[in-house]
Order: structure tokens, then sequence, then C-alpha cells
């Protein structure tokens, strides 16, 4: 019987991450959508900075 391999995302020192999703307006005036991930305790001070 074959053996499953699993990725995880784990390392030594324990952060949480979140996954950001932001829209951004194009050249045309439609929008995209922009993913990111981030750790948590960046995540506020990512969405204040790039907000207008």
């Amino acid at each position: 019987m074959a053996k499953k391999v699993v990725a995880t995302f784990k390392a030594k020192v324990k952060v949480n991450y979140t996954k950001v999703i932001r829209t951004v307006k194009n050249d045309k005036g439609s929008y995209s959508f922009k993913e990111e991930m981030m750790e948590t305790d960046k995540v506020r001070a990512f969405l204040t900075q790039n907000a207008k």
C-alpha cells in the first residue's frame, strides 16, 4: 500500500497567517482582485497604508 504525501505549512515558530483579498481598479475602469498571504499582526497596517 502506498503512503499518501501530505504537505503541511508548519514552522517551529508559531505565526498566524491571514489571506488578504483587495480590489484593484484597472486603467479601463474594471476591478480585479489581488490575493496575498501575510502575518495576522501586519494586516491592519497594510490595509491602512494602502487605503485611499
